[in-house]
Parts: C-alpha cells; sequence; structure tokens
C-alpha cells in the first residue's frame, strides 16, 4: 500500500493531487489513492469541484444516503478482511445513473459486508460529471471514462495483489444500477484497454473472474424484443455471473437482468440470476421487511460454489443451485 501511495503521489507531483482536499473522505483509518500516475486519459474539463451531498428525500430503509458528484479525479479506496482473509477481492462499483455516485449505501456499505466475510473490498470512485453536466457521461461508448477507470482499478488489484493479499486469480467486481451496467462493461471489455498503458499496471489482465450485477441498467436496446445492448458483447471468455433485479424496478426494468441473462447462457457462461417481486431501484443491502434485502446471503453462497471462498460447514449442509440454472422468481 505505502509503495502504491508514494509511486502514485510522485507521479501526480505536478499536478497537485497529493495535496488536494477532496469532497468525499473515506472513514479514519483509510486513505483514497489516485488510480492514474499521471494525466487522466480523455479527461473532461472540471466543471466544478468535486461535491459530497445527502439525499434526506428519497429514504432507503428509513435512512438518508450520502452520495458524491463532479468527479473528474478517480481513486480506490482498499478496505482489508475483518479478521478471516479468503484471498479473494471485489472492486466495487457504487451507481448513480453516470451522474453520481452512491458512495455509502452501494459503496462503503457493501465493503463492511465484504470485509466482514474474509474478503477484500476496493471502492472504485470512478469519474462522473454531475447531474444537468453537458454533454452528459453515460453507458459506454457515449463516454469511455468510468470504463478506463473500472478497467484500471481491476488492473491495479491484480498487480498488487502480492502486497495486498489477493489471489490474483479471485478478484471480481461488483456493481448497482450504472455500476452494475459497468460490471457488465468491464467483464466483455478487458482483451484491450480503452486507453494507452501508463505503467505496468496496464501490461497485466483486467478481467474479472468474477462479476455481480445488482438491479443493472443499459443492457438492452429494445426492451420488447429483449435484445442485448451490443456494446457488451459476450462471449465464452465473459465471466461467471450473478444478476439480480426486483420485477417491480420502475428505474432499470427487470428486462435488462433477463437479456444479459439469455446472452450469458447462449455463450455457455456459469450465470445466476435472482428476481424478486419487490424491491424496486436503488434499496442497496440495507435490511428491510422484504425478502429482496436477503440478496448478500445468495451471493456469499454463490461466491463458495464457484470456488471463489472456502465453503462454510452450514453451506455445504444447504442444497446448491447449480450453476448456470435460472433460479427464478422470488
Amino acid at each position: 500500500m505505502k509503495s502504491l501511495i508514494i509511486s502514485l503521489c510522485v507521479g501526480l507531483a505536478s499536478g497537485g493531487f497529493c495535496g488536494q482536499v477532496l469532497a468525499w473522505e473515506p472513514a479514519a483509518g483509510q486513505r483514497q489513492l489516485p488510480i492514474w500516475p499521471g494525466a487522466v486519459p480523455d479527461a473532461r474539463r472540471a466543471v466544478g469541484p468535486e461535491v459530497d451531498g445527502t439525499e434526506k428525500v428519497r429514504l432507503v430503509a428509513g435512512k438518508p444516503w450520502g452520495y458524491v458528484g463532479n468527479v473528474s479525479r478517480p481513486t480506490i479506496t482498499v478496505y482489508s478482511p475483518k479478521g478471516k482473509n479468503t484471498g479473494a477481492a471485489v472492486v466495487v462499483f457504487p451507481g448513480g445513473g453516470y451522474q453520481i455516485l452512491a458512495m455509502d449505501l452501494e459503496g462503503t456499505e457493501v465493503c463492511e459486508w465484504l470485509t466482514s466475510i474474509g474478503i477484500t473490498c476496493v471502492l472504485l470512485k470512478y469519474r462522473v460529471p454531475g447531474a444537468g453536466v453537458y454533454p452528459k457521461s453515460g453507458a459506454y461508448p457515449k463516454s469511455p471514462e468510468a470504463l478506463e477507470d473500472a478497467q484500471r482499478a481491476v488492473g491495479l488489484v491484480r498487480f498488487h495483489a502480492p502486497e495486498w493479499k489477493v489471489d490474483p486469480h479471485k478478484i471480481g467486481v461488483l456493481g448497482f444500477s450504472a455500476g452494475g451496467h459497468l460490471v457488465a462493461a468491464v467483464s466483455t471489455h478487458f482483451k484491450q484497454r480503452l486507453y494507452p498503458a501508463v505503467d505496468a499496471a496496464d501490461k497485466i489482465s483486467c478481467r474479472p473472474d468474477f462479476a455481480v450485477a445488482i438491479y443493472p441498467g443499459h443492457l438492452w436496446i429494445d426492451r420488447a424484443k429483449l435484445t442485448l445492448n451490443p456494446n457488451v458483447p459476450v462471449t465464452k471468455q465473459t465471466p461467471p455471473t450473478f444478476l439480480l433485479q426486483a420485477e417491480d424496478d420502475q428505474v432499470d426494468p427487470p428486462e435488462h437482468s433477463l437479456v444479459y441473462y439469455a446472452a450469458l447462457k447462449k455463450a455457455g457462461v456459469p450465470v445466476e440470476m435472482h428476481l424478486y417481486p419487490q424491491g424496486g431501484h436503488a434499496f442497496g443491502l440495507r435490511q428491510t421487511k422484504l425478502p429482496v434485502s436477503k440478496w448478500p446471503q445468495l451471493v456469499e453462497t454463490w461466491l463458495e460454489s464457484i470456488g471463489m471462498t472456502p465453503k462454510t460447514a452450514s453451506s455445504e449442509k444447504a442444497s446448491l443451485v447449480p450453476i448456470g440454472y435460472f433460479v427464478g422468481w422470488h
């Protein structure tokens, strides 16, 4: 960790990033690190300083949630496991429509869960211009920034795997909403980086070993015909994937997951999908009376079943759904 901080700060000294106070900061004891050691590729002119706010009207599980906007300097924050270390790591992509990032609801709260089960969590604060900014960013290829940041982040984790006590063959991605689309994008665009290599970390694979997309969007271009977005070109090299969505999601309807599920199945990619009748959109992992809020346990079982984490005594006794089988509606 220390060597990464030093190398990145030296590379960014001319830009003053390491002395810059960012609007969003992780909790005490954690430090966010810039992911680019020099100029940010395809950089947009900053429309204003990074902003850190709280949504107090649209509550989730009766509580407000925090967000960050105007992100032009992407960072990662590495959260180490609490207690046991399974060797697995997950890069987390918060959602926010490629306009903001829900940094606690779909970020730090997720890292608390993952580290509690022995998984290293790497929270990516990827570039988003802020609401009302034109030209607006969006799903690749409308704008490449977020996918570039995702590719870079996965590569960095694999490059620093020994230092961060991570198995380089057990690095996955997990995202929500727009971040769920970013999961699919980096799962299907890993053979070639969208940017010229800047250092040794860009010379190794940025392919995730597994992928989890929670209420993803931007995955179909024709809802009625269930036509897959051609900019997420699924192949047999696409990593094993877990999908979850609510049928009453009015922001990103379940057809996004359905069309991606069908493409993964056709390509022979191991995939598990869960659909719930209620839950809406952007519920994160906060506990409510709805069954959908139990989804983290499903992911834990799935990770065990695909060999990314060791099986527990309780999970060995449970009946597991075979990978690749459509789980269906709950």
